[in-house]
């Protein structure tokens, strides 16, 4: 049985939920730093498994791994789920380049705006760096727009792989927050797209941004 250790709000611990769910493994999931008092993160027992104090962790049977893609990658790699993953070196890198630009690009970029307008978190109410975030974000969704006008069909290529886990997310949460948006049509068609996969309803387009 697989653990999986985080809040099922955070959007790195869904990552992992969907791809348990798309690789069919059993698994229960803990949902420390939810708040409550016994699930901190600061405790010695999860400091223990994690120094960083962040969420996702996973213990499969005596392995414990830290790091959202990083346990993605292990776990379509150890279940031999090619289709996810591939193993020819070009195919891999052209799913690890866009599960990279998730984490490096556009997730940085909604932070303003996310903060803002979903946590309400006190110091992010400036107008004028809520629209510059906006803007930018807008931005590198239209570099997503791009390349699936290209594929037609996923982000890496012509079917579903492990970077549409975290792509697919990060397009549920452009979505979901209440910013102007520019109508970006190859972006709406894979969202209805992924909203196919059981996965997705489960831990993606589940009401939580």
């Amino acid at each position: 049985m697989l653990r999986i250790l985080g809040r099922p709000a955070s959007i790195n611990v869904r990552k992992v939920l969907w791809v348990a769910h798309e690789l069919g493994i059993p698994f229960t999931n803990e949902p420390w730093g939810d708040g409550d008092p016994s699930r901190k993160l600061d405790v010695p027992a999860f400091a223990a498994l994690n120094p960083n104090l962040m969420v996702p962790v996973i213990e499969d049977e005596d392995f414990v791994l830290w790091e959202s893609n990083s346990i993605l990658r292990y776990l379509a790699a150890s279940r031999e789920r090619k289709d996810l993953y591939p193993v020819d070196p070009r195919e891999r890198a052209r799913v690890d380049q866009w599960i990279d630009w998730q984490s490096s690009d556009l997730n940085p970029a909604w932070k303003y705006a996310f903060l803002s307008l979903i946590r309400r978190s006190p110091g992010y109410d400036d107008p004028q760096a809520l629209a510059a975030n906006t803007a930018r974000w807008n931005d590198f969704m239209r570099v997503l727009e791009r390349q699936l006008q290209t594929t037609q069909a996923f982000v890496s290529g012509d079917h579903f792989t492990l970077a549409d886990i975290p792509v697919g997310l990060s397009a549920h949460r452009w979505f979901s927050v209440p910013i102007e948006r520019p109508q970006l049509e190859a972006v709406s068609v894979y969202y209805e797209t992924l909203s196919e996969r059981e996965g997705f309803r489960l831990y993606g387009r589940n009401g939580t941004p």
